[in-house]
């Protein structure tokens, strides 16, 4: 019987989840890949084409020197007659050509087992370790020949210097430092800059882009020998052959690995990797909702060494954009602080605004989505700052959110939804505080193969070469906003009496937007609630406008894309009927983050200290849609349903059982308090038996379903909004005396 606890399961295990995203996001086998990486310019690219071909030549000229038959020492001759042959061509003194000429050597006599295994009886491509120095080699290799052109195609300017050597770091098989998980990477390739001097003496610097956040809080060493994640330009996966298995582990690996590079750099859009099965090789790209794959690269052969040498020059020519590096969060070696440009295509801001980083909030947490990230910034460096000890209130959110056509007739674009709230709100003081108010921002820009400034969005960084072999994949767009109002995460209230507060001010602001900008918020979670302190007291602040709609377009109501948090997600955007969307489903999430608090807390003081596995409320976070609102709509169908989510909170949280009463009488107001039976309850039968039906007499009456209570609820979200709000407004009335008071005892529900 096999042991599921032995070492070779739980690592089958490990990556389980990593193979679904695997399944779900991976295009294979995409032509002209490479085109990603190709420089805007055309004129540059086609210096650059000839670069990796020479390059490419070259290795097919040493692939030669290797032939059955041959002594070691023939063979090391004509080894070295190539080398020397080939460095004549190229831009080198006599005493650099020596040097280099016993470097390459060394180097080729590494990597040529990989290109030529039939002819190394003791090197194997079943085993991956054999693979790792040749891989690692031939990386080096390609980057010492890109600095050292032929003498027939030196750069005629500095648009045609390299901008940057992809290397290889010398440690393999090895866990990168600032690793999240531990795991151990195969191969790492870094981005090393290349030093100019212009007609002015000054230095070209390309490497800003890459300098992370974690690298200048925890003050790292940067190393040539160990990867660094902050660091990281892509990973190299390798396996013993090229089997579906082995390919789909790689992939799965590169999540894993994908995911800790984007937890800790602050500018990538999106990453690349390479996979090794055996003597082929994939190159791969991670975007926001895409793992594109290329066609296999076999090394062994001239045409696919060609290829893979391509991506490795053309990675070390591009702007640092088509690496998958935002241009535009940059370190500034002066001020020793990113900065951050602002494209302004909305908003009464000048057209590009430059903030300095202060403190990164938000990080991109998953491989696939939005990608959302969020910035503490100043409108100057913090060291010229005379209010360098406050963080600010002006916070830029950057994501990559799903569009529809241009910018102009985007209906879903957030920039243009919060400043209308914010025109909207504009007088209205009660709401002051209650949300961010818009300063600017909307679609980054970039340069296209024209020279023309084009929207960022997926099909734009691809290219249409790989775009039109992507099927119908949703177009996303990058979006970078600049607001004021910042505040701090839900979890750090201080007590069950700040959270209603606090979701009190939420709500109003909430059904303000609602009244008076006509706008639909729809993603009410954790996430999207901060709190704010000040002389008056604990605030709620209402963000995250991305999922938001203008209920007076007339397509809204078809709008059916499930949206949200899952836990959180009404039933309604859980099941994606045709039923509109309303106010109550946004009611319906605050039920359940209350639920969900209170059951799970909102820090580690208030989590609970058994086991929450066997709990009904855990399906509410069920990846089955259709299953988690099954389960919802039986928890909250009747009192006494309810009942069984309400017990199980976490009777360690001072003044718990009043809230279990307040949330009770919450549900009350939504679910089981109208004069319409119809608009009672949650569950109901979708199944309509005819007066003709057999089954009439079988049941002894006649038998007609019941209507979906959701649907009957939604022509009435106004007066049923009304009442929750009252209710929510009375109970936060008295948590702000208990506040006040400082009291112990628990506010009457």
């Amino acid at each position: 019987m096999r042991n599921l606890n032995s070492p070779k399961f739980k690592q089958a295990d490990e990556y389980a989840e990593e193979k679904t995203l695997v399944e779900d996001y991976l295009l294979d086998n995409i032509d002209g890949l490479q085109t990603i990486a190709e420089h805007s310019d055309q004129s540059t690219q086609q210096f650059v084409t000839k670069q990796a071909e020479s390059i490419a030549e070259f290795i097919d000229e040493l692939v030669r020197c290797v032939k059955p038959g041959l002594t070691k020492a023939m063979f090391e001759k004509k080894l070295k007659i190539a080398i020397a042959a080939q460095l004549e061509r190229r831009s080198l003194t006599k005493q650099e050509s020596r040097k280099t000429e016993a470097e390459m050597f060394i180097r080729v006599k590494s990597l040529l087992p990989w290109l030529r295994p039939a002819s190394f009886s003791t090197f194997s491509t079943t085993n991956e370790k054999h693979i790792y120095p040749c891989f690692l080699e031939l990386i080096n290799f390609v980057a010492e020949l890109v600095v050292r052109p032929l003498k027939d195609q030196k750069p005629a300017s500095l648009d045609e210097q390299p901008k940057r050597l992809v290397r290889s770091y010398e440690l393999t098989d090895v866990k990168p430092d600032n690793s999240e998980s531990g795991r151990r990477v195969d191969l790492a390739l870094k981005c090393d800059a290349i030093y100019y001097e212009t007609g002015d003496n000054a230095e070209y610097d390309e490497d800003s882009f890459q300098i992370s956040e974690a690298c200048l809080k925890e003050n790292n060493e940067w190393s040539d020998k160990r990867p660094n994640y902050p660091r990281i330009f892509a990973i190299v996966e390798v396996k013993p052959n090229s089997s579906y298995a082995n390919m789909e582990k790689g992939f799965a690996q590169l999540v894993k690995y994908t995911h800790e590079i984007y937890w800790n750099q602050c500018n990538r859009h999106f990453i690349w990797g390479l996979v090794s099965g055996g003597s082929e090789v994939k190159a791969c790209v991670f975007g926001p909702n895409f793992l594109l794959a290329s066609q296999f690269m076999d090394v062994t052969s001239t045409a696919g060494r060609l290829e893979l040498i391509r991506f490795l020059v053309n990675w070390s020519f591009c702007e640092p954009s088509k690496l998958g590096y935002d241009p535009a969060i940059r370190f500034n070696w002066k001020y020793w602080c990113f900065t951050i440009d602002m494209v302004n295509s909305n908003g009464s801001m000048p057209a590009q605004t430059t903030y300095y980083l202060r403190e990164i909030v938000v990080i991109a947490e998953r491989v696939f989505g939005r990608h959302t990230r969020c910035f503490v910034v100043g409108e100057q460096p913090q060291s010229l700052d005379e209010n360098s000890d406050n963080s600010g209130d002006i916070l830029i959110k950057d994501a990559w959110p799903e569009v529809s056509g241009s910018a102009e007739d985007d209906m879903r674009d957030e920039s243009k939804l919060l400043e209308r709230v914010s025109n909207g709100l504009a007088g209205r003081s009660e709401f002051n505080g209650l949300y961010p108010k818009f300063l600017g921002g909307g679609r980054m820009q970039i340069q296209n193969a024209h020279g023309d400034s084009v929207d960022e969005t997926t099909r734009t960084v691809l290219g249409e070469t790989v775009w039109a072999q992507l099927g119908d994949l949703p177009l996303r767009a990058h979006m970078r906003i600049a607001m004021s109002g910042v505040g701090e995460p839900l979890k750090t209230i201080k007590s069950i009496y700040e959270l209603v507060v606090v979701i009190y001010d939420v709500m109003r602001c909430h059904m303000g937007i609602l009244k008076h900008c006509q706008i639909l918020h729809r993603d009410i979670s954790e996430a999207n609630i901060l709190v704010r302190r000040d002389d008056t007291g604990v605030h709620g602040m209402l963000i995250d406008f991305d999922h938001s709609i203008d209920i007076t377009d007339e397509g809204y109501v078809k709008r059916t894309e499930r949206t949200g948090t899952r836990p959180f997600m009404s039933i309604n955007n859980l099941e994606g009927e045709l039923t509109k969307r309303t106010a109550l489903d946004d009611w319906e999430g605050i039920i359940y983050i209350f639920c969900w608090l209170g059951t799970f807390g909102w820090n580690r003081a208030t989590q609970p200290s058994g086991s929450v596995s066997k709990m009904a409320i855990t399906s509410w976070n069920d990846y089955d849609e259709m299953m988690n609102a099954e389960a919802k709509r039986s928890n909250i169908h009747s009192p006494e349903n309810f009942i069984g989510i309400t017990k199980r909170f976490n009777p360690n949280i001072p003044h718990i059982s009043a809230f279990k009463k307040f949330v009770n009488g919450l549900r009350a107001v939504l679910i089981d308090d109208h004069d319409d039976p119809n608009m009672r309850g949650a569950i109901f039968d979708k199944n309509i038996i005819s007066e003709e039906s057999d089954t009439d007499d079988f049941l002894g009456e006649e038998y007609m379903a019941r209507p979906d209570p959701f649907v009957e609820r939604a022509a009435h979200w106004e007066s049923i909004s009304e009442r929750l709000l009252a209710k929510l407004e009375t109970y936060a009335t008295i948590c702000k005396r208990r506040i006040s008071e400082s009291g112990s005892r628990a506010p009457d529900p």
